[in-house]
């Protein structure tokens, strides 16, 4: 449970602390007076990444050179890359991860606080680029499986190192020979995130329709191996970049045998995303035994009634944090907490 977060020169909050109950709180306010910056730094303690941040100096105050968010042991520390001592620049991390003062790695600080998030933006995963919907699913498990945030981030890793070396085999500067190492690597750690990637959509396409509508994912995976990798040798040179493998997945919502993204109404894609984020809910609690904390980003004003009793049906159900800049969504919600922020 998480209860409290604190927040130094973070978006819009030079020092600010708030404190949540183990129930439902209700943060409101009107827009751009900071609602959404609460759960991002929540997010933020959950993942080690923000959903709503290019860059991670996008969350520091313009008029301060570190930021901070901390909570129950848990602190991250913004950089803009450079600290000023004196007359004196110096270099330091971007992002320091801490649990109780001692520095991590960031695989080892994600997943401890469980979070997750719904706001009017994920519709986007119905309709926008596969990179989002990959990072969904990376998102996940990451959360609940260490394995998975270390073969990411291999793979990530010797990705980056063997598109490089394709560039240097195209400019005639090294052999194909050089990519014997680097494909064994992303071999290797891209089997288990796909695998695990696959299990978690079985999983998704297993949880009970909210109506007498069943939705699937439908995976288009990338199965990277030798083979694959040989078949396309010459295209990957001539392009520069490696073609086949997990960072070429993507997923598909199906209902009623249609492609939401192409025929599906907006109503019919807010139901799909819906059913996922219950999906994400189960899952997790399966993973670790734990229920994990729901952040709700002012969605109320994007569902209709029919969909907004869904939501308000999970409310008890585990800790429960949530925007509005209009109290009258949740009128009805028989008990919680509020904070209350003004206009910027």
């Amino acid at each position: 449970m998480l209860q409290s977060v604190k927040l130094t020169n973070f978006r819009n909050f030079k020092t600010k602390s708030f404190k949540f109950s183990s129930k439902v709180t209700v943060i409101v306010g009107p827009n751009a007076s900071g609602k959404t910056n609460i759960l991002e730094s929540i997010g933020l303690l959950s993942t080690g990444k923000s959903f709503k941040a290019r860059v991670s100096e996008e969350m520091i105050n313009y008029e301060s050179e570190i930021a901070r968010v901390a909570s129950d042991g848990l602190e991250i520390v913004l950089t803009r890359g450079v600290i000023k001592r004196g007359n004196m620049e110096e270099r330091t991390a971007r992002k320091r991860f801490l649990i109780n003062g001692v520095g991590k790695r960031m695989m080892d600080f994600a997943g401890i606080l469980k979070t997750v998030i719904f706001r009017p933006a994920d519709l986007d995963l119905v309709t926008e680029s596969p990179s989002i919907r990959r990072n969904f699913l990376d998102t996940v498990l990451s959360q609940v499986d260490y394995r998975y945030r270390q073969s990411l981030s291999t793979y990530e890793k010797g990705l980056r190192r063997r598109n490089k070396l394709l560039q240097a085999i195209r400019e005639g500067e090294t052999s194909r020979s050089a990519l014997y190492f680097w494909n064994n690597l992303l071999i290797k750690n891209g089997d288990y995130v796909t695998r695990k990637r696959a299990d978690l959509i079985d999983f998704i396409n297993k949880t009970e329709p909210m109506n007498d509508v069943n939705y699937t994912l439908e995976y288009d995976r990338s199965v990277i191996s030798n083979s694959r990798l040989d078949q396309y040798k010459r295209e990957e040179i001539a392009a520069g970049t490696t073609l086949v493998g997990p960072h070429r997945d993507d997923f598909c919502f199906i209902a009623k045998s249609r492609d939401l993204s192409k025929y599906g109404s907006r109503g019919e894609q807010r139901m799909g995303v819906l059913w996922l984020k219950l999906s994400e809910l189960t899952f997790i609690e399966k993973e670790t035994d734990e229920k994990p904390l729901l952040l709700l980003d002012d969605i109320f004003s994007e569902l209709d009634h029919e969909h907004r009793d869904l939501v308000q049906g999970l409310l008890n159900q585990q800790q429960t944090i949530m925007t509005t800049a209009d109290m009258h969504f949740v009128e009805d919600l028989q008990k919680f907490a509020k904070i209350e922020l003004e206009g910027v």
